[in-house]
C-alpha cells in the first residue's frame, strides 16, 4: 500500500497525471471532486482501514499542508508515503488554464498565489519517495528527486 501526495499549483497537470498513472490503482481524493475536508478525510481514513492505495491530488503547496497528511498517514499506517511534485511554472500553468471553461478554469490569481506560497518537498516531511514531473511535448516526464 501506499498513498500519494501531490504537489503543484493549479493547471500544472495533477489530475491529468493521476488519469494516466493512477486511475486503475489508487483511489483518487480530490478536493475539487469531495468539497469538504470532512467528506476528504473520511476517504482517506477509509482508505487506510482498507489498505487501499490512494492519490491526494490537491495543490499541497506549504509544508504544513503536507504535514496533516503525512501525519496522519504515519500514525494509522505503515505504508510509503510518496510525492510527486509538479513543475510549477506560472506562464505554463496559467496559459492551460486559459483553455478550460467553467467552474473548471481558475481566476489567474488563484494559481499566482498558490505559487507565491509553494515550498519544494524535502525528505525530512516524512516522504518516502519524491518524484519531479513536468510536462515535454504533452507527455509526462517523471524524474528522481534531486535538490
Amino acid at each position: 500500500m501506499n498513498a500519494i501526495i501531490f504537489c503543484g499549483i493549479q493547471a500544472s497537470g495533477k489530475s491529468s497525471f493521476y488519469k494516466e498513472h493512477f486511475s486503475n490503482t489508487h483511489v483518487h481524493i480530490s478536493m475539487d471532486l469531495l468539497k469538504t475536508r470532512n467528506r476528504e478525510n473520511r476517504f482517506i481514513d477509509l482508505c487506510l482501514e482498507t489498505e487501499q492505495s490512494f492519490v491526494i491530488d490537491n495543490t499541497n503547496p506549504t509544508i504544513e499542508d503536507r504535514a496533516k497528511y503525512i501525519d496522519k498517514i504515519k500514525a494509522i499506517r505503515n505504508c510509503e508515503v510518496i510525492c510527486y511534485y509538479f513543475q510549477s511554472k506560472v506562464e505554463e500553468a496559467l496559459f492551460r488554464n486559459s483553455g478550460r471553461a467553467g467552474k473548471a478554469r481558475i481566476p489567474d490569481v488563484g494559481i499566482k498565489a498558490t505559487f507565491s506560497k509553494m515550498e519544494l518537498p524535502v525528505y525530512n516531511e516524512g516522504f518516502d519517495k519524491i518524484y519531479y514531473v513536468e510536462i515535454k511535448d504533452n507527455k509526462f516526464e517523471i524524474k528522481d528527486w534531486e535538490l
